[in-house]
């Protein structure tokens, strides 16, 4: 997958803060730790997310501009429970009003760890973006930490709830296993198909 010009723009909490709404934007949202930052890394073939194995670690927006076409936004993870209530009121009240007031916002990728359970946070999350209108496309990250039969397994079982739910690995060193993420992306919100970039 060829490299794109990414750029890192800036980082906010309040919506007048975000960057000019001049061009479309895709969130990436998901629990803490689910792997947010690795899939953005290996989509745009760079290291321009920050990684950490430490829950927590983007407790900002973070608006980068891809081949100045596109934006996406890499948000705070949710469900960490080391938070404190006056974080995760802070968390809540940042994400509503992005979600809810940026103009720009074409769609939103929801990574989950292909380990854990679909829950009350992620149906509602995904019910709550359906009732404001933003498509939401569903990826199940960290796969190589099952063997193959786990993984086919716990696929089989996801795909009865989400049938259209798309499968991650960071550590996969074929980026052909992108594609259908790319092309998901592509078709869905009418975006320039990434390895053409």
């Amino acid at each position: 997958m060829a490299k794109m010009k990414v750029r890192f723009l800036k980082s906010a909490v309040k919506l007048e803060d975000c960057p000019a709404p001049t061009l479309p934007e895709i969130a990436f949202v998901g629990r803490s730790n689910a792997g947010k930052s690795s899939l953005i890394n290996a989509l745009f073939g760079c290291q321009i997310a920050k990684v950490s194995g430490k829950p927590g670690k983007t407790t900002l927006l973070n608006f980068f501009e891809v081949q100045d076409s596109f934006r996406f936004v890499d948000m705070p993870g949710y469900g960490y429970a080391a938070r404190s209530a006056s974080e995760v009121r802070s968390w809540r009240r940042m994400i509503e009003n992005y979600f809810s007031c940026r103009s720009n916002l074409v769609g939103a990728v929801l990574i989950m760890d292909i380990r854990r359970k679909w829950q009350d946070d992620e149906e509602g999350l995904v019910s709550w973006l359906s009732q404001i209108e933003i498509p939401c496309a569903i990826v199940l990250s960290k796969a190589d930490k099952l063997n193959r039969t786990q993984r086919e397994r716990q696929l089989r079982e996801m795909k009865k709830l989400l049938p259209k739910a798309l499968l991650f690995s960071a550590s996969i060193k074929d980026q052909r296993s992108l594609e259908p993420i790319s092309d998901f992306l592509t078709n869905e919100w009418g975006q320039t198909k990434i390895e053409d970039v």
